[in-house]
């Protein structure tokens, strides 16, 4: 390597570190550790109530979701779910409310676009892929355990 390169390069780490935010990763931890808590504290309230109206334990889970999946999507379209997920990180990916999350935000910022090319087209452009792979997967997986059931292994 050149002297001019090594400057080059040189230069460009300094930009890096210059540019690229300082972070805790023990408060980033420590967020998203209180988020998530307090999103499943919650879920455990919606549960707890279900249960005390002489709900199933199904019964209850399900309006649980169901309840966790529209408070996620009206956070979102005011904007706060965001902001949350902004502080809380990783907190805020629970598996139902951040999925709820994925697809309402593209589908409010795509809108302005059209009911068909805007909504109709871009509504799960984030949360697609988990679909789809997930889908695939346990396809996959469904296809193994059927060709070993048939084969006398399991």
């Amino acid at each position: 390597m050149s002297e001019t390169e090594k400057q080059k390069q040189q230069k460009y780490q300094k930009y890096v570190k210059e540019v690229t935010p300082a972070y805790s990763l023990a408060l980033n931890m420590c967020r998203a550790f209180v988020i998530g808590g307090m999103i499943c504290a919650f879920g455990q309230v919606i549960l707890n109530i279900g249960s005390s109206l002489g709900l199933d334990k199904t019964t209850a889970g399900i309006w649980c979701s169901l309840v966790l999946v529209l408070c996620s999507v009206i956070l979102t379209g005011f904007g706060i779910y965001p902001r949350l997920a902004k502080f809380g990180g990783a907190g805020t990916l629970v598996p139902i409310t951040g999925f709820a999350n994925s697809v309402a935000a593209p589908a409010i910022e795509y809108k302005k676009e059209g009911q068909v090319f805007g909504i109709g087209c871009k509504i799960f452009t984030i949360a697609g892929p988990v679909i789809l792979y997930g889908l695939f997967t346990s396809w996959v997986l469904g296809l193994i355990y059927w060709v070993l059931k048939a084969v006398g292994v399991m």
